[in-house]
């Protein structure tokens, strides 16, 4: 079955969600997520060269030598990053200065990379653009989300607006390395807590036992069948 592009778009946010679900892309999901401001420039950033490498791998898929895939996929990538760079550093030079040596990373960034391989190499150009949009904004929401959490607690704003109050003294470990994997740890717990709930159906009820456990197949009444007299299991029979 083909897949649906509104599909494509939901399950990056949250079925496959890149950080919360996958695990991928960790290394800038520990490092910039100091602030809101940097989760979401690095999750933007991200999102805009996926959707564009996917789409471009799709369209060259049966171009491309199965031999040199890979470093097929990583010009093509380092081309967007590229041009990425160039952007912030003309229209956006504090984010850039503060997001650093990661813009660059993107190039090798696994979640890039493993959707080029594993979806944009299969399907068409549509769904591999919107398989890239979902993914970039499951990130960009994972990021900013996470971000927001180190930032309220370890500097008492979030996205540089003050929102505690100014007897509030921050907790600077948040905004530190430990914090980062302590906020993304206690996330994807409640992330998995959410998920894993089964939701209480009133109307399943065990099915009435009519006290014969020669017929019963479930033993909805506790009773065992092989607590019948050796007579009664003759007559079974």
């Amino acid at each position: 079955m083909n897949p649906n592009p509104i599909e494509r778009l939901t399950n990056g946010i949250i079925k496959e969600n890149p950080t919360f679900v996958l695990m991928l892309g960790m290394c800038p999901t520990l490092a910039v997520t100091t602030s809101a401001t940097n989760g979401a420039g690095m999750g933007l950033t991200t999102t805009a060269v996926l959707m564009f490498s996917n789409m471009i791998i799709s369209l060259l898929r049966k171009f491309i030598p199965d031999r040199v895939r890979i470093p097929g996929y990583i010009v093509i990538i380092a081309s967007l990053v590229t041009v990425v760079q160039f952007v912030l550093q003309a229209y956006l030079p504090s984010l850039n200065d503060a997001l650093g040596l990661y813009i660059p990373l993107i190039v090798v960034n696994c979640i890039i990379l493993g959707r080029a391989e594993s979806f944009a190499s299969k399907n068409g150009p549509i769904n591999s653009f919107f398989d890239g949009v979902g993914m970039g904004l499951g990130f960009t929401i994972a990021l900013t989300i996470l971000g927001g959490f180190r930032e309220l607690i370890g500097a008492g704003t979030i996205f540089g607006a003050q929102i505690m109050p100014s007897a509030y003294e921050p907790i600077s470990i948040f905004i530190l390395a430990p914090g980062a994997f302590f906020v993304l740890s206690c996330l994807v717990a409640i992330q998995n807590k959410v998920k894993n709930r089964k939701p209480k159906d009133a109307s399943v009820q065990a099915p009435s036992c009519d006290h014969d456990c020669s017929t019963c197949g479930n033993g909805a009444c506790g009773g065992k069948f092989f607590d019948m007299t050796v007579d009664d299991k003759k007559d079974n029979k």
